[in-house]
């Protein structure tokens, strides 16, 4: 099942949304925690992804760990997703406008698998860390900007 993530992952950076969609069951849910968006179907759980993809174009995801269940029908995965704000991003935080700074994530996503379907999705994410590296949240700790080189946010040092 590893296999199929991993496809899975690949048809979304490059927007291959036929091959994407091929991979979910008709009843298949996907919760997007942090934002609290859950939906229902493949054409759903299509448009919620795609505003992702409309708002970092050249986002991309890549599988950094899995661990399957013995029988291979759950599946926990650990992804890094890289990306640059190049267009609006819609959600349930209202409207944010490009910034053209780029975003690094880690995210643990958890997969249910039935006949070599996906049936079940729930995406784990950092939603302030991507909002403080495109500069319209503040990130704790951070001295000055949000964001040091390359756009990623940097800690300050701790004092004793």
């Amino acid at each position: 099942m590893i296999d199929l993530i991993n496809k899975h992952l690949a048809d979304f950076n490059a927007s291959n949304w036929t091959e994407w969609k091929a991979a979910l069951a008709p009843d298949v849910v996907y919760e997007e925690v942090p934002t609290r968006i859950k939906v229902k179907g493949p054409d759903e759980a299509v448009k919620s992804v795609q505003r992702w993809k409309k708002a970092f174009p050249d986002s991309t995801g890549t599988m950094l760990d899995a661990i399957e269940s013995e029988d291979g029908s759950e599946l926990a995965v650990e992804v890094e997703w890289r990306g640059t704000h190049t267009a609006v991003l819609e959600g349930p935080m209202g409207t944010i406008p490009p910034t053209n700074k780029k975003v690094t994530v880690k995210a643990t996503m958890m997969y249910k698998v039935r006949n070599n379907k996906i049936v079940d999705f729930r995406h784990f994410f950092d939603l302030l860390t991507i909002l403080a590296q495109i500069g319209v949240a503040p990130m704790a700790g951070v001295q000055g900007q949000a964001a040091g080189a390359g756009g990623v946010a940097q800690a300050a040092p701790r004092r004793p």
